[in-house]
């Protein structure tokens, strides 16, 4: 059984292992091509076995998916592709009895354009009450033909859609995704009460899209660079509104993890405060390059922006909207970044696939807890996905220049000698597999002992059982250049071998797990990590979970 390793009065999310599932690639339980919770809740067990504690899901709610989920219509409705409320109710309960917690996806910045009150808006016209749950205005120019100010978009595109009457309404995403207008109490209340709904049914916490970006300037002004505050994101009025929801929040003894991108660590630590959200995401080191300079220097930042609010860091390779960590490090530029993705960008998978292995040990040694998006655990690469094929938005708001993010969303691989690698069993996933698809499949790494599945089980296993590991302090040791090696309580160090050459352990002790063959002599070979314990006193933790 999945549990926190760390027992008693220690909040478990300090340190958990939350496994990320996006629903229509995970796992076809009525065989229709599109992943469910059915699915799911048939593949429980395996993340039980893999080690974790909990589960976050993207939007699973009634949507048109024009945004893969997070254009919502309906959050107290699962939409019918995934299955029924009383379904999840079941997942939330079954993953409970296997020690496995649940958090949710919530969007608060805008809903789909199929929401009713986004429906009733069009309907009720200029100056009602209904257009004042978003931001509907008119527009500039002589004949209103001019969008009511020059913001830029999340995505490619234009941020404002005119209506047949004339007014223009906002949206930082697609025209599919209107945004709501948070100085209004509805909105509030509403979203206040959607917390109460899943917090009710058991679930543990609440994943927060786009958390910086909800309020926007009530003049809607044009957009300056470098002008403090800036027109939505970051404004001073949402810590108002997430300490309202933390109430809410401590009430079920559930957490808040926020997806925040600020470059300001100051004002990224205001969102981490005692009274505000548990966690969130952390960036700096996701999009970090292959390099152990840079790396050492996004790991400080990290852990120096949550010192003052005594919030743990949380620690990403990979999610549903970047590159696959086994592919981006097998590039030149191993770095991430939306503006440089475009296809065809050349990649080694046999070097790609050391690198992340390296990166498994080194992320999973780090104080705080660790996001594993699914199919990290088995290598998958990122696939290219044919034009024809592509779904996501951000394609086609691009002209067709970026290759979106279909390709770390591909069907998992679950059983190599099924059609469709036992993803489902009578139709074509919704997104086509790679013929190599495969030899990736959790059957064949599951009987294999140098897998990447079988890498992750060990090391969630250790890291569990390990006091040392997880929430806590941790020291920089001297290594050779390319290399970072860092000692965690209980006697526990961990090395990795960024370079280019062989290096020097960077002190003696039994090697505990290595992402790959030591060298002559107890070398630490170029892209190898290695835990080691140092002590005999580092014994595992056999105490009650």
């Amino acid at each position: 059984m999945a549990a926190s390793h760390r027992p008693g009065t220690h909040p478990w999310w300090r340190d958990a292992v939350i496994y990320q599932v996006y629903p229509r690639s995970f796992a076809d339980g009525n065989g229709d091509g599109t992943g469910d919770l059915a699915g799911v809740r048939a593949r429980l067990p395996y993340l039980a076995e893999l080690g974790v504690d909990a589960v976050w899901f993207t939007p699973w709610y009634v949507s048109p998916l024009v945004d893969g989920g997070y254009d919502v219509t309906d959050y107290r409705a699962i939409d019918p592709a995934f299955g029924t409320l009383a379904e999840a109710e079941k997942l939330i309960a079954e993953a409970a009895g296997l020690g496995i917690r649940v958090i949710v996806d919530i969007v608060p910045n805008h809903v789909s354009d199929q929401h009713p009150w986004f429906r009733a808006a069009l309907r009720a016209g200029p100056g009602s009450p209904e257009r004042e749950l978003f931001h509907f205005r008119p527009g500039r120019g002589e004949q209103g033909e001019l969008p009511p100010n020059d913001w830029p978009s999340q995505f490619s595109g234009p941020t404002w859609t005119r209506v047949a009457d004339g007014e223009w309404y906002l949206h930082l995403f697609t025209p599919e995704q209107p945004d709501l207008n948070w100085a209004h109490p509805a909105v509030r209340r509403e979203h206040e009460d959607i917390l109460h709904f899943w917090f009710r049914r058991g679930v543990a916490g609440v994943r927060i899209d786009s958390a910086a970006l909800l309020v926007k300037d009530p003049a809607l002004a044009d957009f300056e660079e470098g002008v403090d505050p800036h027109p939505y994101i970051d404004r001073d009025e949402l810590h108002d509104v997430y300490r309202s929801w933390r109430t809410i929040a401590d009430a079920y003894g559930a957490v808040f993890v926020g997806e925040v991108w600020l470059p300001d660590a100051e004002r990224f630590a205001r969102y981490l405060r005692p009274d505000e959200l548990h966690t969130a995401f952390n960036f700096n080191f996701l999009t970090c390059p292959w390099e152990a300079g840079r790396l050492r220097a996004a790991i400080d930042a990290t852990l120096a922006e949550h010192a003052p609010v005594h919030a743990p860091a949380t620690w990403v390779l990979c999610n549903h909207d970047v590159t696959r960590t086994v592919t981006r490090y097998g590039r030149a530029d191993t770095s991430f970044d939306f503006a440089t993705k475009a296809f065809g960008t050349p990649t080694d998978p046999a070097l790609g696939t050391r690198r992340a292995r390296a990166a498994a040990l080194l992320t999973l040694a780090l104080p705080g807890s660790v996001y594993l998006y699914q199919g990290e655990e088995l290598g998958l690469p990122e696939a290219e996905v044919e034009p024809d094929r592509i779904q996501d938005p951000m394609h086609f708001r691009s002209g067709g220049t970026d290759p979106g993010r279909d390709g770390c969303r591909i069907p998992m691989p679950w059983d190599s000698r099924e059609p469709w690698c036992g993803f489902g069993s009578d139709t074509e996933p919704w997104l086509p597999q790679p013929e190599s698809w495969g030899d990736h499949a959790v059957d064949r790494q599951s009987t294999d002992p140098d897998s990447m599945l079988s890498l992750y089980r060990q090391a969630l296993s250790l890291r569990r059982s390990h006091t040392g590991f997880g929430d806590g302090p941790l020291t920089w040791l001297p290594a050779d250049n390319g290399v970072l090696a860092f000692a965690r309580p209980q006697g526990l160090v961990c090395a990795v071998n960024l370079s280019d050459r062989p290096a020097a352990l960077p002190t003696p002790g039994t090697p505990l797990l290595a992402s790959g063959p030591l060298g002559a002599g107890g070398t630490l070979p170029p892209d190898t990590a290695v835990w080691l314990r140092t002590r005999p006193d580092a014994a595992p933790d056999t105490r009650e979970k």
